[in-house]
């Protein structure tokens, strides 16, 4: 997590890390725009705080003072702006020091590298497993032949693979487990509920799995390979208006039957809503998951899971969520397929969420009227104002 409050600083800083893991997950947050970050605020799900010395109001110093006496806050490394910071820097807890007009990028990889070692974070040290690209190594996977990566995370990568000696393709969704490491992020617990709520539930509109594995080295989910893509990709081209709806139906079904079982999505947006080869869907990832109860326990460590652009109001601001969170990101996605663009986009995360609580439904052009009404009681603001199930979606639609 990049901490400045310039924004010409943190693409540069984003630039460096990139270069050198082009898998890295990086969220930015600029205190200067957006107040600075509250003192309950833990550094939970990052293995690295880039901390710059432009802190709005506030004095840099006193800013990692701050995050370095939090019990189990994550490393910290600090670029200032004279060189006698780096001294004052380092007494205050920064791991490394850099100057912020002058970044060596070796130098920085390389403090970066041996920062997280040092601190046994479960970290991505090459790239998601070292060797795995540079030198196309795959971890091994008892049963199974690794054919290629499909995408990457900062814990868990995902492989097409072989079933032997059945010959069957599947996707195993690995982590790299090595319980010698601390694993901070709480990264393997997710990954087990992933693998526990999908179990649960037989829906043809959510993927399908078959088995899972845990070793010294490695945790994999085998499950259904899904060959015809996703909604992303689909979004590319025009959306006819009845395939957004049936694929918005597919979708809703979905949601009802997991919102029955008592478990939120979390994570809904185009990326994670796959097509099989004969056009039905299949929702993935359910990393993000978690069973409903009363009260959100991301406000107890401070920290705001999913994706800014298909958060609801309340979760953006981690603030109580329940199965209507769901309802507000799937109107976000039936929005998107109809028009093909958001409802709502700002230079940084923080500005969406602003707008996702603040600023007005969008109006659909009229080809599309006969669907803002229903879009309307998606998107509401509150809660209660909202459809509430998946089969009240289905019923509008």
């Amino acid at each position: 997590m990049i901490i400045d409050g310039q924004d010409q600083f943190r693409s540069l800083l984003t630039h460096h890390l990139t270069t050198r893991w082009p898998d890295a997950v990086i969220s930015d947050y600029d205190p200067a725009a957006a107040g600075n970050l509250p003192a309950e605020f833990s550094g939970a799900g990052n293995d690295l705080i880039l901390l710059g010395s432009e802190q709005g109001g506030q004095d840099p110093l006193k800013t990692l003072a701050q995050f370095t006496k939090t019990k189990g806050f994550p490393p910290v490394i600090f670029f200032g702006g004279k060189h006698d910071d780096e001294s004052r820097a380092l007494h205050f807890g920064a791991n490394a020091w850099f100057p912020r007009k002058r970044v060596p990028h070796q130098l920085f990889v390389d403090a970066v590298k041996s920062t997280l070692l040092a601190n046994r974070r479960v970290v991505n040290t090459g790239s998601l497993f070292v060797g795995d690209i540079e030198t196309g190594i795959y971890p091994v996977i008892r049963g199974y032949r690794l054919i290629t990566k499909l995408a990457a995370s900062g814990h868990s990568a995902v492989y097409l693979a072989d079933k032997v000696p059945m010959n069957r393709k599947m996707v195993l969704k690995v982590l790299k487990h090595d319980p010698q490491l601390i694993d901070t992020g709480g990264a393997f617990e997710r990954f087990l509920r992933e693998y526990e709520i999908i179990a649960a539930i037989n829906h043809p509109n959510i993927v399908r799995i078959y088995d899972l594995g845990v070793s010294d080295d490695h945790a994999h989910i085998a499950m259904e390979y899904l060959d015809g893509g996703n909604l992303r990709e689909r979004m590319q081209n025009r959306i006819a208006s009845a395939d957004a709806v049936d694929y918005t139906r597919q979708i809703a079904s979905a949601l009802s039957s997991i919102h029955e079982a008592g478990v939120m999505h979390r994570d809904l947006k185009p990326g994670n809503i796959m097509f099989r080869s004969d056009g039905t869907i299949a929702l993935i990832d359910f990393g993000l998951a978690k069973r409903m109860r009363l009260k959100q326990e991301i406000t107890d460590s401070g920290q705001i899971f999913g994706t800014p652009y298909y958060m609801s109001p309340e979760q953006g601001h981690a603030d109580e969520v329940d199965a209507r969170s769901d309802i507000y990101s799937l109107g976000v996605v039936f929005y998107e397929m109809l028009t093909g663009e958001r409802p709502y986009d700002a230079s940084n995360a923080m500005g969406v969420i602003y707008k996702h609580s603040n600023a007005p439904i969008p109006m659909l052009p009229p080809r599309l009227a006969e669907y803002q009404q229903v879009l309307n009681m998606m998107l509401a603001k509150k809660p209660d104002d909202r459809l509430q199930t998946g089969e009240e979606v289905l019923r509008w639609l």
